[in-house]
């Protein structure tokens, strides 16, 4: 139909977003549905050190799928052999992109050969790899919104056995900023922890527990932290926690632990209410303002003279957000409404002491905002850490009640009130509410060894 209207079908197609987010799968199921031949192939796979090796295997693929037209060819990593070429490249390397060009070009209308390609870097491809007439269809594949976050744990979940208490749309909403491979891990180690403690099925506890793994890290507990070490943790990650409960324009507050986990000895974690699109000036100053938090808090309990290395993350999370807002998001009066790139742009000396000026200033400001507010809060600061010893991890909602002095149960009194109970035939306790609290992947504030 469109050839007869002088129409001319597009030979490539280019999937690109973060990794994880399912370009490969959306290759794959465009063949399935479609019902013919897929041949998949990465970047990485083509070269070789040898001359002409990347671009003999290049032929033997588009050969292989005019033999087999109607044919897909996927190429996943398309900047391991697409990208811009420069006079410092290998030859082989430059053989190997030469001899893709020359097959998408090679293409004739009547031959039903489609190639899909997929990369995460889209900006480093050469200019003429994606002109019209090669890969001339741009496919953007995001993060996953709410409803494709809870359509993904469904089908992820439909070889699962599934508790009653598990809402795949609860779960979505408290999965901001998970992509499909995360939702998909997150399912898996859910099962996995289940199986180990003997339960027939995946609860909700299963999957919150699934979920701190991936955003925090997998617990230490069997690391010895002395009582020195353990009390300057819980003060770090209060400092944090509150700095989430008390700034306006920070992400709320998800959990917090001083319990090692990953390489940290403690974390705190934050979540977007919804799916954050952009970003305002308010919300990068708070974010500064919650990194550095964990270090105010211990020069304030502890004095200038004992404030840790265990910051140096924060610091440099609040740096990259404090240079992102100079260099690239026009937030400097100095610097003015500019774009800077290092790579694009050649920047001055005096210049780059301008941004280094300006972005010690978004961070001392920082710093002596949440001093002074921790300060405020000191009681606060106090009960919160006096439980995290005891507790070891808070949720938002244990946060706030320990703050205004209200007690919170430990798990022994829980298990032994339970057991009580059910010993009196009262009946088994009502099950508690599947969290609602979530996590963004990009805001843990740790607090290293």
């Amino acid at each position: 139909m469109f050839a007869a209207l002088g129409g001319k079908l597009p030979k490539g197609i280019l999937l690109t977003g973060s990794p994880g987010t399912g370009k490969t799968m959306l290759a794959r199921a465009v063949a399935g549905e479609a019902g013919v031949p897929f041949l998949f192939a990465s970047g990485s796979e083509f070269d070789e050190m040898f001359v002409g090796v990347g671009a003999k295997r290049v032929r033997e693929l588009f050969a292989a799928a005019r033999k087999k037209q109607p044919a897909i060819i996927f190429i996943d990593e398309l900047d391991a052999i697409g990208g811009k070429r420069n006079a410092r490249d290998q030859q082989y390397m430059k053989q190997t992109l030469n001899q893709l060009l020359v097959e998408m070009d090679g293409f004739l209308q009547d031959e039903n050969v489609i190639v899909i390609a997929a990369t995460n870097f889209p900006e480093s491809l050469d200019e003429a790899l994606v002109r019209p007439g090669r890969f001339d269809r741009h496919i953007a594949v995001p993060l996953p919104d709410i409803r494709g976050r809870s359509q993904i744990l469904k089908h992820h979940m439909t070889d699962v056995v599934i508790g009653n208490d598990v809402d795949p749309m609860i779960l979505a909403r408290g999965t901001p900023g998970f992509s499909g491979a995360d939702l998909q891990n997150m399912v898996n180690q859910a099962a996995i922890q289940a199986s180990k403690e003997g339960s027939k099925e995946v609860n909700a506890k299963h999957l919150e527990w699934a979920k701190d793994r991936i955003v925090m890290g997998a617990e230490r507990k069997s690391q010895y932290i002395d009582e020195h070490v353990k009390k300057l943790t819980a003060y770090h990650e209060g400092g944090h926690a509150l700095a989430a409960l008390y700034t306006p324009g920070s992400m709320p507050l998800h959990k917090v632990t001083c319990v090692p986990r990953g390489h940290a000895l403690g974390v705190t974690s934050q979540l977007p209410e919804n799916d954050r699109l952009s970003v305002t000036f308010k919300e990068f100053l708070a974010d500064i303002d919650v990194s550095l938090g964990g270090r105010a808090a211990e020069e304030l309990i502890f004095g200038r003279e004992n404030v840790t290395s265990g910051a140096s993350s924060d610091l440099k999370h609040a740096t990259a957000v404090a240079t992102r807002m100079v260099k690239n998001f026009g937030y400097s009066d100095k610097i003015g409404p500019v774009y800077l790139n290092e790579r694009d742009e050649i920047i001055s000396p005096s210049k780059r002491e301008d941004i280094e000026s300006e972005v010690r200033g978004l961070l001392r400001a920082g710093q002596a905002r949440v001093f002074e507010l921790l300060k405020s809060k000191q009681q606060e600061l106090h009960r919160l850490a006096n439980a995290l010893i005891e507790h070891e991890t808070l949720d938002m909602e244990e946060v706030k009640k320990v703050i205004r002095g209200e007690p919170i149960r430990n798990i022994k009194e829980v298990i032994t009130e339970d057991l009580s109970r059910m010993a009196a035939g009262a009946g088994a306790p009502a099950p508690a509410s599947p969290s609602a609290h979530a996590h963004s992947h990009s805001h843990s504030h740790s607090h290293s060894s």
